[in-house]
């Protein structure tokens, strides 16, 4: 089945909505029976029958099916967050005494996760260098249930080696889990490289319209009905309907919104990349980046999103850049129709707030669907400030 069918047509069985070319919101909480026989079948197997909202919906299956089959899962679950589903597929595969090996620079709330929140509960985590598999392997401890990877992550974009991370926890007897939001299914398939989760928060790419906020779990079977019976159906943070319709219509468009935030990244990386106000860009598929062999390796491209720092030597000129950069949205998240700008500095000086981690002439860009020259035009007037 090729991609365009799976955006456009799996799932959707027409015949029983009258027809609709799009997909009906059934927006209710309950679902009747015709005899007490159905209702004990539909208990025996509630993942795959309808009986309640917040275990299984007709529009939110439809998503669930599109979303399994873009990343050759068995099955797919979905959340009200990505952070939901980061979470819910941790806990699944955790327990009291449980230990967690995880790349050092994940989602700054899946390390607040692991870090702060699950030594409350006896799990302990190590963060090591994700670049270098054998740090993975001597990180490994008796009690290890878990290898968490971020290939590539969402600021400075360092990758694994996923099919010999995937092999090493196989070896070790470890639930190996993959974010693969950065990239979408349309540009790398982890499961396909023998990872055994897939998580995206399904805000970004997947959605695409910068109106719903959802994450997505895609596994085996056995996986997702494992997580379906325990977190997803105990904690109840599910996707309602409407949102479910929301993303489904973002779906149509995935595979070209994806090329085209991949062409224009890249075209604006390059610019960035020979400005002499540009310190160094930082984007997977850039020969200059280090790991770029890999990047071409396991990946088919790259979105639009990409890291650079500014050549700037105080923080009132870094300032300068922003306040003049009138063509891309000051915000966090990425993956709508609008390109964004985050700047490190913004976390700078904050009333209350700790030391930052992340260099204050550290930019990272987000390239939506606009024209990139007349992002550049924008970039180059600002980059005249600084």
């Amino acid at each position: 089945m090729n991609i365009s069918e799976i955006l456009t047509h799996l799932g959707e069985d027409r015949e029983q909505y009258f027809n609709a070319v799009a997909p009906p919101v059934i927006q209710t909480s309950n679902f009747a029976f015709h005899s007490l026989n159905e209702f004990r079948q539909a208990f025996a197997n509630e993942l795959e029958h309808h009986i309640y909202s917040r275990g299984n919906n007709p529009t939110v299956a439809i998503l669930r099916k599109k979303l399994a089959a873009l990343e050759s899962a068995e099955d797919a679950l979905v959340f009200a967050s990505g952070m939901g589903a980061i979470s819910a597929a941790i806990l699944a595969n955790v327990q009291a005494g449980s230990h967690v090996v995880c790349v050092d620079s994940p989602y700054s709330w899946t390390k607040n996760l692991l870090q702060d929140y699950l030594p409350r509960f006896g799990v302990t985590a190590t963060f090591v260098d994700g670049k270098k598999v054998s740090l993975i392997e001597e990180a490994i401890q008796d009690n290890t249930t878990l290898l968490y990877l971020e290939s590539p992550n969402s600021l400075t974009f360092e990758l694994q080696d996923i099919r010999a991370c995937a092999e090493l926890a196989r070896r070790r007897g470890l639930v190996s889990i993959l974010d693969n939001s950065y990239s979408s299914p349309i540009f790398q398939r982890p499961l396909s490289m023998g990872i055994d989760i897939v998580v995206h928060s399904g805000t970004k790419y997947l959605n695409g319209h910068s109106d719903v906020v959802m994450g997505v779990l895609c596994t085996s079977k056995a996986m997702a009905q494992k997580i379906f019976e325990g977190e997803y159906m105990t904690m109840g943070g599910i996707l309602p309907p409407h949102d479910a319709a929301l993303a489904i219509r973002g779906l149509r468009t995935l595979e070209l919104r994806m090329k085209r935030c991949y062409e224009s990244g890249l075209e604006v990386a390059r610019y960035l990349e020979q400005h002499p106000k540009v310190e160094r860009v930082i984007h997977p598929l850039l020969p200059s980046f280090p790991q770029y062999q890999l990047a071409k390796k396991q990946m088919e491209g790259a979105g639009g999103l990409f890291s650079f720092y500014l050549q700037a030597d105080s923080l009132e000129k870094a300032e300068a850049f922003f306040n003049h950069l009138d063509r891309f949205l000051l915000a966090v998240s990425w993956g709508g129709h609008e390109s964004l700008v985050l700047p490190a500095v913004a976390f700078y000086n904050i009333p209350g707030g700790g030391a930052p981690t992340m260099p204050w002439n550290l930019v990272r860009l987000y390239i939506g669907l606009e024209d990139p020259q007349w992002l550049i035009e924008g970039l180059e007037r600002a980059l005249a400030q600084v």
